[in-house]
C-alpha cells in the first residue's frame, strides 16, 4: 500500500516544532527525505552529526512504529528520555524491565501508540518477538551502530548477523542503517551483509572541527593527569568545597586499559579533590550503574574508565577525553574521542603516548591464537603508533585513515597545527644513542644506554667498563627525559627495536646504519610551548562575543536550573536542554516565549514544559544586571 507523499511544509514544521531547529545539519535532509520516500539508507555519520534526528523525524510523520535495533541496553533509556522530552511517543523493550513494564510496552505497540520502539538485536532474533512484529504496524526499521554487523568493524557483535534477514522479513519497509565509524572496507561489508535495496548511501565527513587533538609524551602519568585537569580550572570542580555544588564542573572521560589502572587513577584523583569515579567490568552492575548515573546527571565531573564505558551514554556536554594509555586502533580512538563535544561546543582530546605501553599491548596481541586476528590487531596497533608519532596534522592523519582528504593546510585545532610542536632535526643526538648501542654490543636496554650517554657513574656502568667508551657522557648536557623520549622516537620510527623476552635489549635496524653514516636524517616532533595555553584560548573563543562575563554568569544560573529540573524529573540534564542551547540563551537573553522559541534546540513541547522557568531566571538576571 502506497503512502501519500509528505510535504516540505510538514517536514520543516516538524523539525522546528518538535526538535527546535530551523534548518537541517549537513546530510540530514537527504536521509530524512529518502526514508519518507520508503527508500533504504546506509549512512556513516560521525558522533554529534545528528543521526538520531534522521530517523526520529520520519518516525513522527509516518504511520506506524519505527523499530530501532540498538546494541546497548544502557543507552536505550537515555534515547527514550530524549525523544519523550521532545514530545515523541517512545519506549524500549529489554531485559532490564519488569514483566509488567514489558507487557505495557507491548500493549502500547499493539494499540499504535508508539512512534519509536528501541530493542536489542538479541530480542529481534527471538521467534516470539518476530511473530509479535507481524501483528503490528511498523513504519521502518533502523539499525544503530551498524558497524557491529561487520567482522572487520571495531565492535563486532555476532547477534547483529540476524539483521541480515530484515529485508526478507519486511520487504515493503524502508531499512536504515547508521554508524559513526566505518572504513570503506567495513562499509562495503555492511552493505553486503544487509543486502539493502538500491540504498541511498551517505558518507558524511569524519571531521569534528570542534575537537582539538593533542598528543603528549607519557611521563609520570598521575602528575600529568592532575596538570591536565587543572588546565580546565573553572571547567572541572576541584577541591572538597566543590562537592555537591551545581554548575561548577565540566565533564570529561579518562580512558585506562586495565581495571587496576582505572581504580588507582580514580582513587588518586579523588584524593586530590576531583569529583572522579571509576567504571569497568569488574565493578558490580549496581556500582557501574550508580557511577554512570552520577556522571550523566552532572554529579561527578570525571569518569575514569576502560573502553567498556562510553557507548552506553548519550551525554552531549563532555568537554574533554584523555587517553592515558594507548588505544587499540584508530577506529577505537576516533569513537572514544568522539564522545567529547557532541553538542558542537569546543572539546579537548589528549593522548598520552609512550613506547612502554606498546609492549603491554603486544603481549596481549602475541597471545592471540587466531593468526588472522593477531595480524589484524598488530596492523591496528601500528596505525595508532604512526598517528601518535607523526609530524603531520593530526586531523589530516585521522581523516586519511577513513579515506577522506582534508583540504586545508592548517586545521588550527591540533598540537601540530597550533604550533605547540616543532619538527626538529635530531640526527646528531640519534647518532650518539645508536653509537652507544653499537659500542655496548646491543646487549643492554634503554635505561643503561641512556646512562652511558649521560655519563652516569653508577655501579653497573663502572662494572662493565662503559665509562671508558667513546660515547660515555657525550649527552650530559641533556636531561634524562630528553634521552628517554628520543629512544621512544627511534623505536617509533623503526630505527631500533626491542628484543623479545625477559631482557628487552635495544637492537639496530637497517635505518640505524644509514643514520650513523649520515646518509639519512631523523626529524622528530618536539614540544616548544605549553599546549594547554593554546587549547584554553581556543576553547574560550565562543564565549568571547558580547559580554563574556555576563554570558558565563547567566549560563551557570541556567545550568543550575537545568540540573534542578532534571533531578525532579529523574532524567539527565542534557535531555532538558544541551549546553549549546543554554549558551545561546545566555548570549541572546530572550525575554518572551516567542524569542525563546527562536533559540536552537527549543521546540514547542520544551517551551511548554520548561519555558516559563528559564524565562524567569533570564528576567531576574537581566533586571539585576
Amino acid at each position: 500500500m502506497s503512502t501519500p507523499s509528505i510535504s516540505n511544509v510538514a517536514i520543516s514544521d516538524t523539525l522546528r516544532k518538535v526538535f527546535g531547529f530551523r534548518e537541517f545539519r549537513p546530510n540530514q535532509e537527504s536521509v530524512v527525505r529518502a526514508i519518507l520516500d520508503r527508500r533504504d539508507v546506509f549512512a556513516v555519520m560521525p558522533t554529534g552529526g545528528g543521526k538520531s534526528l534522521c530517523y526520529q523525524l520520519p518516525a513522527v510523520l509516518l504511520p506506524g512504529t519505527c523499530m530501532v535495533v540498538s546494541p546497548l541496553i544502557a543507552l536505550m533509556k537515555d534515547q527514550v528520555d530524549g525523544a519523550r522530552a521532545n514530545g515523541i511517543r517512545a519506549a524500549f523493550l529489554n531485559s532490564s524491565q519488569l514483566p509488567d513494564e514489558r507487557d505495557q510496552v507491548v500493549r502500547d505497540l499493539h494499540a499504535g501508540q508508539l512512534n519509536l520502539l528501541y530493542v536489542a538485536p538479541e530480542r529481534f532474533s527471538l521467534d516470539h518477538f518476530r511473530q509479535l512484529l507481524t501483528r503490528v504496524q511498523l513504519s521502518m526499521v533502523v539499525i544503530d551502530e551498524a558497524h557491529c554487523i561487520s567482522e572487520w568493524g571495531h565492535d563486532f557483535r555476532p547477534d547483529y548477523l540476524s539483521l541480515s534477514e530484515l529485508v526478507t522479513l519486511f520487504p515493503h519497509l524502508p531499512i536504515a542503517a547508521f554508524t559513526a565509524t566505518a572504513t570503506h572496507h567495513v562499509q562495503q561489508d555492511i552493505l553486503d551483509k544487509l543486502a539493502l535495496r538500491t540504498p541511498l548511501v551517505v558518507r558524511a565527513s569524519f571531521d569534528r572541527p570542534n575537537l582539538m587533538y593533542d598528543v603528549r609524551f607519557k611521563d609520570n602519568v598521575d602528575a600529568q593527569l592532575v596538570a591536565l585537569l587543572k588546565t580546565h580550572q573553572g571547567d572541572v570542580a576541584i577541591g572538597k568545597a566543590s562537592i555537591g555544588k551545581v554548575g561548577i564542573g565540566k565533564a570529561g572521560i579518562i580512558y585506562r586499559t586495565s581495571r587496576k589502572n582505572v581504580n588507582d587513577t580514580a582513587a588518586m584523583l579523588q584524593a586530590k579533590g576531583f569529583r572522579a569515579l571509576p567504571y569497568h567490568a569488574g565493578l558490580t552492575d549496581a556500582e557501574r550503574q550508580r557511577n554512570q548515573d552520577a556522571f550523566i546527571r552532572d554529579e561527578a565531573d570525571v569518569m575514569v574508565a576502560t573502553i567498556a564505558f562510553g557507548m552506553g551514554i548519550d551525554k552531549s556536554n563532555i568537554r574533554f577525553v584523555i587517553h592515558a594509555d594507548i588505544p587499540k586502533s584508530i577506529e577505537n580512538y576516533y569513537q572514544e574521542t568522539g564522545r567529547a563535544g557532541r553538542d558542537g561546543e569546543p572539546a579537548h582530546c589528549t593522548l598520552l603516548f609512550a613506547q612502554g605501553d606498546i609492549h603491554k599491548v603486544r603481549f596481549f596481541i602475541d597471545s592471540m591464537l587466531d593468526e588472522t586476528e593477531r595480524a589484524k590487531a598488530l596492523g591496528a596497533l601500528t596505525r595508532v603508533i604512526s598517528f601518535a608519532s607523526t609530524s603531520v596534522c593530526r586531523r589530516r592523519t585521522l581523516l586519511d585513515y577513513f579515506g577522506e582528504h582534508y583540504p586545508h593546510d592548517n586545521c588550527n585545532a591540533c598540537d601540530i597545527c597550533l604550533g605547540t610542536r616543532d619538527v626538529v632535526d635530531c640526527t646528531r643526538e640519534a647518532q650518539m644513542l645508536l653509537s652507544a648501542i653499537v659500542r655496548t654490543e646491543e646487549r643492554f636496554g634503554a635505561t643503561h644506554i641512556v646512562d652511558v650517554v649521560m655519563g652516569s657513574a653508577n655501579k653497573r656502568i663502572l662494572d662493565f667498563g662503559h665509562n671508558k667508551l667513546k660515547t660515555y657522557g657525550v649527552g650530559k648536557d641533556r636531561g634524562k627525559k630528553f634521552w628517554r623520549q628520543l629512544v621512544d622516537e627511534l623505536l617509533a620510527h623503526g630505527v631500533i627495536a626491542k628484543a623479545e623476552g625477559l631482557y628487552p635489549t635495544l637492537l639496530l635496524l637497517p635505518k640505524a646504519v644509514r643514520i650513523l653514516k649520515g646518509e639519512e636524517r631523523l626529524d622528530i616532533v618536539r614540544v616548544h610551548e605549553s599546549p594547554a595555553k593554546a587549547v584554553k584560548a581556543k576553547s574560550a573563543a565562543p564565549e568571547a562575543e558580547g559580554n563574556p562575563a555576563g554570558n558565563h554568569e547567566l549560563f551557570e544560573l541556567l545550568r543550575s536550573l537545568r540540573k534542578q529540573i532534571a533531578d525532579e524529573q529523574g532524567i539527565p540534564p542534557y535531555v532538558v536542554f544541551s549546553d549549546r542551547t543554554l549558551r545561546d540563551m545566555a548570549a541572546h537573553s530572550p525575554r518572551t516565549a516567542e524569542a525563546l522559541l527562536s533559540i536552537s534546540g527549543v521546540g514547542e513541547v520544551k517551551l511548554e514544559r520548561y519555558g516559563q522557568q528559564f524565562l524567569r531566571v533570564i528576567d531576574r538576571f537581566s533586571d539585576d544586571a
